[in-house]
């Protein structure tokens, strides 16, 4: 028998079969950088090479790619991956490094060489090569890229397309009229079929308007349609509600005496009779006072007591847009300025100083004693402004949220939202300066508002169903210019620039039919139903939540005795004035030695308002009653997650409240899962033991889920104080060159220092 002779090993010999074409299998194909494009979106330039600065001292954090421009974002693709950073929540219209144009504030750019720098605009030159380029953004981004290893002209070229989109000339070349041309003939965006789930009310028909008069039992007021096509007034709705004892003749003879012909228009009717009404200002004095009597008049038949009518006068009591819009400009300037340190006494002082807080206090308190009024006195109110269409959109929501638990639901709080500001005809357009045209429009009245029921939020937790997560996110859409709902400054406007841009691209509507545009309500067309959940409170008590006792299903009613007036906090009166627990003398007070009794005589008497809050006070708080605001400064805080959210040195490691939230959210979700089973084994007759098939998961409102009772994990690696949002990218400390950002923070709306700029020599 032959023995076989061992083969010299050779290189060939070590390799696999299948791997001897080494090229094809050690080298994976590298996919090439493109920008995730929705319909109706363009490439408009885009330069390779470019550096995201993530890093603070070094560049060794920084992300390589392509920086692109479209007409509806600017967006930087990589490969690369951010450093410890776990991404969960995803906008599916928007890459987690993408910036919607509608959101850019200010593109500057900046040249190492020369020392320059320049705010762009639309239509305007840049005579120098630029080597950085910084945006800041509307919601407090900050977002740097260079070009050292770019092409000088390419750099150049996409700096000015992005100056150029961000500044439309037109509302027809918003991103949105391009998106809803492509998304008429087809279903879906993104492959998610809209409006799945329970349909927020748009009152944009009269049944919208009937549901909500039954809903109240305003059976005194009517639907009137005497706007249809907008006849009457171009920024009303076609349909709004009015009292019955007032004819449509007589109303049409009226609005022609009313700012743009705006007619009174229904809010909301207590349980009690009283009604709560907004109107514009009259502008013939000559028929003023004829016309508040007869409107007055109209009001009190319609209330079953015949209660007076008040009127409240917000041009005269509340801040104006421009005094908002200086706050708002302050408070920007001081949360992204460096060196950021809260703890500081100094920044402290300078966001009290903003006076933005201050103004949050001021509608707060001022929607207090309306509510007064409506619950206290029986008495309807008129709120006036000018053109009702800004303060009176404050005033009017809040006290609803006030009033009525169904507007601190979900959808009772979007069905407001669109009623209070959409229909009613808020400039959108014009406040969130989308076109960038006149700055003295801009003001961040809805924004207020958010900040208004995040304070109420603070306050009574277990009142909403909504979390400030969802509160920011709904801020944040306003920046992206596909929901018709913050893109017009009326329904009017919304409609016919639908039907001119219909008429110019060859859009066949058919009669009665507008462009598709999306709501913001449709949030699937966002996020994942998963994302969805962080909307939901863990502390929400809903009204009837359902629980188990003794194997059947019963109604769950908290008792006012189950409530502890702790969670109040001090004891103080809405107006911001102390009780007397509060009010002791200081020991050894001089003034008491001297007149020991004087205080006594010259105690002013409680008021009927002072009376009502303190009684409300002393009361355990019933999430599904009233609920009025606690003003004193410990009690009202600055909004940390929206203002501070990009800000590094801000955030706080597997801290804040998001911890809180991950805790309560198991606790929640272990609940939901319990009751699931207990129901499940109800309904079958077997032991809770030995359940067959036990209700899946997945069916929990909550974003965090425990997946067994005994099973609590610990808060995930990736949480901080700013979660869902991501801080990284963010420009708010010392930059590579070491340019503070005081100097490019010294304007109201040009961040760049006006020094720099009159020394440019371009």
């Amino acid at each position: 028998m032959l023995s076989m002779r061992p083969l010299k090993p050779t290189f060939k010999s070590y390799l696999p079969p299948l791997q001897t074409d080494v090229n094809k299998t050690v080298q994976p194909p590298i996919k090439k950088l493109e920008a995730k494009l929705l319909p109706g979106e363009i490439v408009v330039n885009e330069v390779n090479f470019v550096r995201k600065c993530i890093g603070v001292d070094s560049s060794q954090d920084d992300l390589w790619g392509k920086l692109i421009c479209t007409n509806f974002k600017v967006s930087f693709s990589t490969h690369d991956t951010l450093p410890q950073q776990k991404f969960q929540y995803t906008n599916r219209l928007l890459g987690e490094h993408d910036i919607p144009l509608a959101c850019v504030e200010q593109v500057v750019t900046v040249n190492d060489a020369k020392g320059k720098q320049k705010v762009l605009g639309s239509n305007k030159k840049l005579k120098f090569n630029p080597m950085e380029l910084i945006i800041y953004c509307k919601d407090f981004r900050i977002v740097r890229f260079r070009f050292d290893e770019a092409g000088p002209e390419s750099a150049k070229k996409v700096c000015l397309a992005i100056a150029h989109y961000s500044h439309p000339a037109d509302p027809q070349l918003l991103f949105g009229f391009e998106f809803a041309g492509k998304r008429h003939h087809s279903s879906t965006v993104n492959g998610i079929d809209p409006g799945v789930g329970p349909q927020t009310p748009l009152f944009d028909r009269p049944s919208d308007w009937d549901r909500e008069i039954k809903r109240t039992g305003a059976s005194e007021w009517r639907v009137c349609s005497i706007n249809e096509g907008y006849a009457i007034s171009p920024s009303l709705p076609e349909y709004f509600v009015v009292p019955v004892s007032l004819a449509d003749q007589d109303l049409k003879q009226y609005s022609g005496f009313f700012t743009g012909q705006r007619l009174p228009l229904w809010c909301w009717n207590h349980p009690n009779g009283s009604a709560l009404v907004r109107m514009a200002s009259i502008k013939d004095p000559m028929q003023q006072r004829k016309l508040d009597q007869r409107i007055c008049t109209a009001i009190t038949k319609s209330h079953p007591k015949r209660s007076d009518v008040l009127k409240s006068d917000l041009d005269k009591t509340l801040p104006n847009i421009q005094d908002i819009q200086a706050a708002f400009v302050r408070l920007r300037q001081i949360c992204v300025i460096e060196p950021f340190e809260e703890t500081e006494e100094r920044w402290l002082s300078s966001v009290e100083g903003s006076r933005w807080l201050e103004y949050v206090r001021t509608f707060l308190k001022h929607a207090a004693e309306v509510v007064y009024m409506l619950e206290g006195q029986h008495a309807s109110v008129v709120l006036q402004e000018e053109e009702d269409r800004d303060l009176n959109c404050v005033i009017s929501s809040l006290v609803l949220i006030m009033l009525d638990p169904h507007y601190r639901s979900r959808l009772g709080f979007q069905g407001l939202v669109q009623r209070e500001w959409v229909m009613a005809g808020h400039r959108f357009l014009d406040r969130c300066n989308h076109l960038k045209k006149n700055d003295r429009e801009e003001s961040p009245l809805f924004l207020l508002f958010l900040n208004c029921v995040w304070q109420l939020m603070n306050q009574y937790p277990t009142a909403f169903e909504f979390t400030e997560t969802y509160l920011t996110v709904l801020s944040d859409s306003m920046w992206i210019p596909i929901f018709t709902t913050f893109l017009f400054n009326s329904s009017r406007q919304h409609a016919e620039h639908c039907r001119e841009f219909a008429q110019s691209k060859n859009i066949t509507l058919g009669e009665g039919k507008t462009l598709c545009f999306p709501t913001v309500w449709d949030w699937d067309q966002q996020f994942s139903r998963k994302d969805q959940a962080l909307f939901n409170s863990p502390l929400y008590v809903g009204k009837g939540t359902s629980c188990i006792h003794s194997g059947t299903v019963k109604t769950f009613k908290r008792t006012k005795k189950t409530y502890s007036s702790t969670l109040r906090g001090l004891n103080s009166l809405p107006n911001g004035m102390l009780t007397e627990l509060d009010t002791f003398p200081r020991r050894n007070s001089l003034a008491q030695r001297l007149r020991p009794d004087f205080s006594v005589v010259r105690e002013a008497p409680e008021s009927p308002s002072e009376r009502f809050f303190r009684e409300w006070l002393s009361r355990p708080t019933d999430p599904h009653g009233l609920l009025l605001p606690q003003l004193l400064p410990s009690h009202l805080r600055l909004w940390r997650l929206y203002f501070l959210r990009w800000v590094p040195e801000a955030q706080i490691s597997r801290g804040g409240p998001i911890m809180a939230f991950h805790r309560l959210s198991l606790l929640a979700d272990e609940i939901e899962s319990l009751q699931a089973q207990l129901r499940h084994c109800s309904s079958v007759g077997t032991p809770p033991g030995s359940t067959t098939n036990p209700p899946s998961s997945e069916s929990g409102r909550m974003y965090f889920k425990a997946h067994s009772p005994d099973d609590l994990p610990s808060p995930p690696e990736y949480l901080t104080s700013s979660f869902p949002f991501s801080p990284v990218g963010n420009l708010c400390r010392r930059n590579i060159l070491g340019t503070p950002l005081s100097k490019f923070l010294s304007g109201a709306k040009i961040w760049l220092s006006t020094e720099t700029l009159a020394n440019e020599t371009l």
